[in-house]
């Protein structure tokens, strides 16, 4: 039988995007009193045993903070994060501490990165800067060598762009992940598109979606890594666009009855007259009357 630990675990790791945060004080109470009534666990230590999981859901939702001092958000995942359990950001040059329970960044300081492929990252971290700015308003990303030794050829390229409105009753988020070793030839462009969206105003709808890419590229210049990035973005959101207009006409149709059971069309313009046991019986007088 599963653990209080291990049920609450479950709920945090899977929860939708912005869903999970404890960063303000009135959330960070409610937060706490949810995961509490999950389980049976009375523990007030519960929440800072669940800091494996808040760090897990993090690092896979591409989670980001504001580093003291910058303006941009930095992002975090299990490929920019350093030996000693902080995250770096190529771009500003900048490695800091990170409370995966309040999502809060501290103590920035300076680092170097160290990769054979350095000059690359900083001409895709330009162009990355551009592609984001033009297509997802709210987003972070970044670029960093393997975090692996066995795979010390490798570079990866993470996005994240968020959008919340708990106000409307729905948040989403897209995320991308590609690999590429530049030495190989040719070079192939390998990763993940991801897209989960939940809306839960009079219900609970949530969309999680995964698309593997693999492009081969001509060459692994900075611009033809990003071109095809964007390529592959813009087909995948169309595809994705014309699965939920089919969805709409097609599938959620099949799920309505498309006649009442007297086979007959409601006319609701008349509807206020209608003599209930009477005309939806189709029309005269009750039985007995």
């Amino acid at each position: 039988m599963s653990s209080a630990l291990d049920i609450a675990s479950a709920f945090v790791e899977d929860a939708p995007p912005g869903e999970v945060p404890l960063t303000l004080p009135l959330l960070h109470i409610t937060n706490i009193l949810y995961i509490k009534s999950l389980t049976s666990d009375t523990d007030p230590a519960l929440v800072q045993k669940l800091r494996p999981a808040f760090q897990r859901y993090n690092e896979a939702q591409f989670a980001t903070a504001k580093l003291p001092g910058a303006s941009q958000s930095a992002l975090i995942s299990e490929y920019n994060k350093l030996p000693d359990g902080r995250y770096f950001d190529a771009g500003s040059s900048t490695s800091w501490e990170f409370d995966h329970v309040t999502q809060k960044a501290s103590n920035p300081q300076s680092y170097s990165l160290d990769s054979p492929h350095a000059d690359l990252m900083k001409s895709l971290l330009t162009a990355l800067s551009t592609y984001t700015t033009e297509h997802y308003p709210s987003s972070a990303s970044t670029v960093c060598p393997s975090p692996s030794p066995s795979s010390s050829d490798t570079v990866h390229i993470l996005l994240t762009a968020t959008k919340l409105s708990p106000s409307n009753f729905w948040n989403g988020r897209f995320r991308s992940s590609y690999a590429i070793s530049p030495s190989s030839s040719p070079p192939t462009l390998t990763g993940t598109i991801s897209v989960s969206i939940h809306y839960y105003e009079d219900g609970n709808v949530r969309l999680e979606t995964k698309k593997p890419i693999s492009v081969p590229l001509q060459s692994s210049s900075a611009s033809s890594i990003v071109q095809a990035i964007a390529k592959a973005e813009r087909m995948y959101q169309e595809e994705l666009n014309r699965a939920l207009a089919q969805m709409n006409e097609e599938s959620f149709k099949k799920l309505r009855r498309q006649l009442p059971v007297t086979r007959q069309k409601v006319e609701w313009e008349k509807v206020s007259g209608y003599r209930l046991g009477s005309d939806l019986r189709g029309g005269g007088a009750a039985p007995g009357k």
